[in-house]
């Protein structure tokens, strides 16, 4: 399985409903949210997603999911950007719950990684795929995580 990497910056853009879709996804087991991919000529649907808090602290991984769509192009202020869909199945709010910070991330060979990537959607190298998808699940236990 290949796996990617998509960043959110609160500073930059505010996820002003996640409260309730933390809620959405509790009850449905069902959200869905478009995302800019760097990586738009390899990532297909089924790949893996993770998405970091980068900017304000605390910074790390806070959500995943899977592609649920081939990309596509969307224009944003007049640019064209390309865009995927992930259907989530973690959402933490990284204001009120402990999410898997920047330290455990660069530990061991985790830290061969680029964990504050300048786009979002680039690629998590193959060799780690396997052992964030471990450190994620290891984490989230004991926290709800969603139907996988």
């Amino acid at each position: 399985m290949k796996a990617f990497l998509f960043g959110w910056n609160p500073i930059k853009f505010k996820w002003e409903n996640i409260d309730k879709d933390i809620e959405t996804l509790k009850t449905t087991g069902n959200l869905e949210d478009n995302w800019s991919v760097a990586s738009h000529k390899t990532i297909q649907p089924g790949d893996r997603a993770y998405i970091i808090r980068l900017g304000a602290e605390p910074r790390g991984i806070f959500a995943s999911g899977f592609i649920s769509s081939q990309p596509y192009t969307a224009l944003r202020n007049g640019r064209s950007h390309h865009r995927i869909k992930i259907k989530l199945d973690a959402l933490l709010n990284p204001d009120k719950e402990r999410i898997l910070n920047m330290d455990i991330l660069k530990t061991g060979s985790l830290a061969e990684q680029t964990w504050a990537p300048q786009a979002s959607g680039i690629s998590i190298r193959p060799q780690l795929v396997d052992e964030i998808e471990g450190v994620w699940l290891n984490f989230l236990s004991g926290t709800f995580y969603g139907q996988i």
